[in-house]
C-alpha cells in the first residue's frame, strides 16, 4: 500500500512537471461521452423535438499513446497502466465515472441510477469491466471513502464484473476515447478505444 502511494505521488509530480514542460497543456485532458436514451421525437413548431430522453455519461481522463507499448505481454500485461494499483482506472487521473439518470443492466446485473466508478482488469485477450460503488476523489490521494484513479481499489464495492468484447482495429487511436455505439431506445454499448484495441460492453435500460 505504501509503495502504491509513493508511486502515485511520484506520478502526480511527473504529471505536474510534464504540464509545465508543455507550456501548460494537459497531456491527459478531461473527456466526456454522452448519449440520451428512451426518448422519442415529437412534432415541433418547425422541427421534430426529442422528448423524454434520459442521459447516460462517461467522465474520464484522455491519455495519449505517444509511441508507447501500452499493454505489455505475459506476466507484465497491463502493469504499466496499473501504475501500482490493483486494476486500471480505464483512463487517466481521476477515476473514470459512469453517470446515468436511469438504472442500467450491465452483465446481467442492475446498476442503479446515479454515479459509479469504472475500472478494467486487464488480462491478455480477457478484459473485465468493473462498475463500482467506490466514489471518485477529485484529487490525490485516495481516502477511505473515495478513490483517486484506482489506487487503494478493493472489490468490496463492486456492482458488476463482466467480460468485455475485444476487437482489433485496422488503425491506431492516439488518444484514449470512451463513447457509445449501437444505440437504440432501450440500450447500446459502452465502447473504449485506444491504440489498436476496441473494448465494449452491452447495456440496456432496466425495466
Amino acid at each position: 500500500m505504501k509503495r502504491a502511494l509513493i508511486l502515485a505521488g511520484v506520478a502526480v509530480c511527473l504529471i505536474t512537471t510534464a504540464v509545465i514542460a508543455q507550456g501548460g497543456r494537459q497531456p491527459s485532458p478531461d473527456g466526456n461521452a454522452a448519449a440520451q436514451i428512451g426518448g422519442k421525437y415529437v412534432p415541433g413548431p418547425e422541427n421534430p423535438i426529442y422528448q423524454g430522453g434520459k442521459w447516460v455519461e462517461i467522465l474520464y481522463g484522455r491519455p495519449l499513446k505517444r509511441g508507447r507499448d501500452l499493454w505489455g505481454s505475459g506476466a507484465d500485461y497491463g502493469k504499466k497502466l496499473y501504475d501500482g494499483a490493483p486494476v486500471w482506472r480505464a483512463g487517466a487521473n481521476v477515476s473514470t465515472r459512469l453517470k446515468s439518470e436511469v438504472p442500467l443492466v450491465i452483465g446481467g446485473k442492475t446498476v442503479p441510477a446515479g454515479e459509479h466508478t469504472m475500472f478494467i482488469d486487464l488480462k491478455p485477450n480477457a478484459w473485465t469491466l468493473i462498475v463500482s460503488n467506490w466514489a471518485a476523489n477529485p484529487t490525490f490521494p485516495s481516502t477511505k471513502d473515495a478513490l483517486f484513479g484506482a489506487y487503494e481499489y478493493t472489490p468490496a464495492k463492486d456492482v458488476v464484473r463482466t467480460p468485455m468484447k475485444l476487437e482489433t482495429l485496422p488503425y491506431s487511436v492516439e488518444q484514449l476515447t470512451w463513447g457509445f455505439a449501437d444505440m437504440t431506445e432501450t440500450g447500446g454499448r459502452l465502447v473504449m478505444t485506444w491504440d489498436r484495441m476496441m473494448a465494449s460492453v452491452s447495456f440496456t435500460v432496466a425495466k
